[in-house]
């Protein structure tokens, strides 16, 4: 099993930068991939990007890409996300999740969420 928390949101205006971090626990926590996502106010919930332990496996959104970093710390058993050149269509709750599959992470359909940090891009 895996527990994730999150941390790192906040408020920020446009082209600013935020970076977040997701620390994983667990006797299985690095088996796991690990994943962000986010959900607007009135939106469905969409992957942002994901990654596994070793670093060498990444996925990306679209519209995050060149813009985002996902990276793993296994010493620090955490998964960042690095965001820049932040936009208002950026603010969301942001949440870490992980699944031991990488496309279950992919899909939208991980075993284990986290709570969930607010990120709030001002114009």
């Amino acid at each position: 099993q895996v527990q994730l928390v999150e941390s790192g949101g906040g408020l920020v205006q446009a082209g600013g930068s935020l970076r977040l971090s997701c620390a994983a626990s667990g006797r299985t926590a690095k088996r796991h991939v690990i994943g962000w996502f986010r959900q607007a106010p009135g939106q469905g919930r969409e992957f942002v990007a994901a990654i596994n332990w070793n670093g060498d496996s990444t996925q990306y959104a679209e519209s995050v890409k060149g813009r985002f970093t996902i990276s793993a710390d296994t010493a620090k058993n955490s998964v960042y996300l690095e965001m820049k050149n932040l936009k208002p269509d950026d603010t969301a709750v942001y949440r870490c999740a992980a699944d031991l599959v990488f496309r279950m992470v992919v899909i939208g359909r991980p075993s284990t969420w986290g709570q969930g940090t607010q990120v709030t891009v001002s114009s």
